[in-house]
């Protein structure tokens, strides 16, 4: 199966596709008012540990036998969080030990007492294979998932390279499980506890002393996602992080790689486009977490594979010094996934992680157009149980939402080109004062009492639009953030999250918004000005959608096309054939 890349991911695509609707709205509200110029830190804290996650141990084997000698150093006096290792404490041969329920499939070595693979049973990757989270290439160069990040080098090389004494002689075991790792030797005493669920997420339970001393070596999630594998991929990631109401996602560019932050963190991760890896601490207060960002090379073009560009991937590392007790979650952006996890916190705040799943400065529409019932897209799924199916029905629904609004706008543009020979009049004789002259404000006054006598509100045809420009962002903000749609297919589509391989959706959206301008009658508009809108303003859209997701395509492509049957009925209405007869009677006398 050939890739599908994901290009609305691309680093800034969100704010230039903003900003062609602001100017869109600024050309048509220009457009439409050309003759009339003139018009006038955190919040309290609050200390609650999360219970940690409890579950029954398997019978398993005896573990390997270990090698045991004196250790050196004196035992200190004073507070100690754990006493000074009297044996060594390591495995003599490197093992592999797999962990399974019905989500996931993780591979832990004994070398640093590591994830080295991660599967998702119910995601594949674009070769069709179940979906491996650990970044491999990434991986390689600055570490595995649940690796021991250090602010000293050579510390951290060793923590992740000894060979640990697994608590499991068994090569593979079953969820519900607990499975432990210890490494002693000169001091050094460490020791890693796992407690495996049905679900996605895992308890974790960390130990780092030197000589019964606690030492800052905190459990990490270093280097992206498996299923990042272009720039765009690469740029959507992010490191989050909640304290009760406050939610931060950062960006590549805003994460300083190194950088500790210290406080009170309910939860704290590192993201991709469609999957994340969390901590939840179990006490949520005086917590360390390290924001990694580190150089990683790429291949843009399969075609070429020695042609590589630069990009950077991020991590995480979540803990405290001596010990850490957290939750890790490790699983797909979905609303289902990130509602079942419990996230200890104030009233009023989310108490799961339903953060993670961010519809971006818009949430309060995009998330309801998702996940309401009656109109949210997934609420739909349920029926037909395609996303491309379900797609089509919502955004018929949402059209025939706004009509009222359309032919609202239709009234008020009339009123305003009925207005306009009078206001030009009033224009006509005022403009031989310069804009400065005093007697500029009698011809304001003019056309306000003309605008009160009309009924006539010079804004109002605007508004509309403005009501809707927000409707279609979040659509895109819905679109690019539900997992749901990640290689969803629907007719020839393959992945309704990418761009569509034929560009048959893009093509057809230009082509309906031609027809639409053509359709729609602009009398208070200049011929030459309305011509060049009605090709310019189809183009410039068709340069933006044209490798947007193919879900979003589909659904300006729908939209468009039902307006355009709207706007043909319309005109058949008395107030449509009003409409055509101004925009004819000014076409002729502009030709005079």
């Amino acid at each position: 199966m050939p890739e599908y890349k994901s290009p609305q991911n691309e680093s800034g695509n969100e704010r230039n596709f903003l900003l062609v609707f602001l100017v869109m709205a600024v050309v048509i509200f220009g457009s439409q008012f050309f003759f009339k110029k003139f018009m006038p830190q955190p919040p309290a804290k609050t200390a609650q540990s999360a219970s940690q996650q409890q579950t029954p141990t398997p019978s398993v084997a005896q573990p390997p036998t270990v090698v045991s000698a004196p250790a050196s150093g004196k035992q200190k006096s004073g507070k100690q969080t754990q006493p000074t290792a009297q044996t060594s404490k390591q495995a003599t041969a490197e093992s592999e030990l797999v962990v399974e329920n019905g989500l996931y499939r993780i591979t832990f070595t004994n070398r640093g007492a590591q994830v080295k693979s991660w599967v998702l049973k119910k995601f594949q990757d674009d070769s069709g294979k179940p979906l491996d989270l650990v970044n491999s290439s990434a991986a390689a160069r600055y570490g595995f998932p649940l690796s021991l990040w250090t602010y000293d080098p050579a510390l951290r090389d060793k923590l992740n390279s000894v060979l640990y004494m697994p608590s499991v002689s068994a090569s593979a075991v079953s969820a519900p499980a607990v499975l432990s790792f210890e490494y002693s030797e000169s001091g050094l005493s460490i020791r890693k506890t796992f407690h495996f669920d049905d679900s996605y997420v895992l308890s974790l339970d960390v130990s780092v002393t030197q000589n019964g001393y606690p030492l800052s070596a905190f459990p990490a999630w270093p280097s992206g996602f498996g299923d990042q594998a272009t720039i765009p991929a690469y740029a959507a990631s992010q490191i989050e992080f909640q304290f009760n109401s406050d939610i931060q996602h950062l960006a590549p560019k805003k994460v300083p790689g190194g950088d500790t932050r210290h406080g009170s963190f309910n939860w704290a991760g590192v993201s991709g486009s469609y999957f994340g890896a969390i901590f939840i601490p179990d006490n949520p207060d005086n917590l360390s977490v390290v924001t990694l960002r580190n150089p990683i090379e790429v291949v843009p073009d399969q075609s070429k594979p020695t042609e590589t560009k630069p990009t950077e991937v991020l991590g995480i590392a979540v803990g405290r010094p001596g010990e850490t007790s957290e939750r890790l979650f490790v699983g797909p952006k979905s609303l289902d996934a990130a509602e079942s996890v419990p996230v200890p916190t104030i009233i009023g705040a989310d108490k799961d992680l339903r953060g993670l799943v961010n519809f971006g400065s818009l949430g309060s529409i995009a998330r309801p157009l998702f996940a309401w019932r009656y109109i949210g897209l997934r609420w739909i799924f349920g029926f037909v149980h395609n996303w491309g199916w379900a797609i089509v029905l919502q955004t018929i629904l949402i059209t025939i939402i706004l009509l009222p609004l359309r032919i609202f706008q239709m009234k008020s543009a009339l009123k305003m080109q009925k207005a306009a020979p009078q206001i030009k009049a009033i224009q006509e004789k005022y403009k031989k004062y310069k804009m400065s002259d005093p007697r500029k404000a009698d011809m304001n006054k003019e056309i306000a009492d003309l605008y009160k006598r009309e009924n006539v509100n010079p804004i109002s045809g605007c508004l509309p639009l403005i009501v809707q420009l927000p409707f279609l962002f979040a659509y895109y903000r819905m679109l690019s953030t539900a997992i749901d749609l990640r290689q969803a297919h629907w007719l020839w589509i393959h992945d309704l999250s990418s761009a569509d391989p034929y560009y048959i959706l893009p093509l057809t959206m230009v082509v309906s918004m031609f027809l639409i301008q053509k359709a729609t009658p602009q009398a208070g508009m200049d011929p030459a000005q309305q011509r060049m809108m009605t090709v310019m303003m189809p183009l410039m859209m068709g340069f933006i959608f044209f490798k947007l997701a193919a879900g979003l395509n589909l659904y300006y492509a729908e939209s468009n096309l039902i307006m355009f049957l709207q706007q043909a009925i319309m005109n058949r209405t008395s107030l449509g054939r009003e409409m055509k007869e101004l925009a004819a009677k000014r076409a002729r006398k502009k030709d005079k």
